[in-house]
């Protein structure tokens, strides 16, 4: 199917507002979830009836997985995550909800599969490709699908992900952007973890944090 018929729908979740995105191929019901946050409640209603095929995650911070546990409960669908993370899954000092005042640490069971950079996707009837953007965090990846792009915290609008966080790296990130992202066409929408989407060529023009990339 072509990308212009993919049906996204975005929910902002928890404290954090961490977008976890629901991709649909409407021929078929077949959906991905991409990065099932905290307090999930507005995701699983939406997941109803949905074929889900795989779970998508772009890297493992509490606020991206914290919702794991329940959409995989009601899903029974397969993981996806870069290796140089799966032991956060387990481990809730690395994926940092031990260190936030949560009813209970975050712990899922690790991925089913392990992503690997520029590797493609074959789901629901999709083509994905799979960028290893690092920086944010070690094991940080991108989803393409034709035009769209969901970044995790990579690059936001007129912004970029932080990277005062364990594992996180300014020149690793800024690599990740300007050799991964910024290669993209530029009508790409990117879908970002936080906040309202944009374009390539928008954070080209006006993300004041990314000039100096600009060949």
């Amino acid at each position: 199917m072509s990308d212009q018929q993919l049906t996204i729908q975005s929910f902002a979740l928890g404290g954090f507002q961490t977008n976890a995105y629901v991709l649909t191929n409407p021929q078929t019901n077949e959906t991905i979830v991409i990065d099932p946050g905290m307090e999930p409640a507005n995701l699983l209603q939406a997941l109803a009836g949905k074929q889900v095929v795989a779970i998508l995650l772009t890297h493992a911070h509490l606020d991206h997985i914290g919702g794991l546990n329940q959409v995989r409960e009601l899903t029974k669908a397969p993981v996806y995550i870069h290796p140089l993370e799966q032991e956060w899954m387990t481990n809730p000092d690395l994926n940092g909800s031990s260190r936030w005042n949560l009813p209970e640490p975050i712990v899922c069971q690790r991925a089913e599969h392990e992503l690997v950079d520029e590797q493609t996707l074959e789901l629901a009837g999709l083509t994905i490709r799979v960028l290893h953007t690092p920086g944010h965090s070690p094991g940080s990846c991108s989803f393409v699908i034709g035009q769209h792009c969901f970044g995790g915290d990579v690059l936001f609008a007129q912004s970029i992900g932080r990277t005062d966080l364990p594992g996180g790296d300014y020149e690793t990130l800024m690599m990740s952007i300007q050799d991964k992202l910024f290669e993209l066409d530029d009508e790409t929408i990117v879908y970002p973890g936080h906040g309202p989407k944009t374009t390539i060529d928008s954070e080209k023009t006006f993300n004041p944090f990314v000039t100096g990339l600009l060949r």
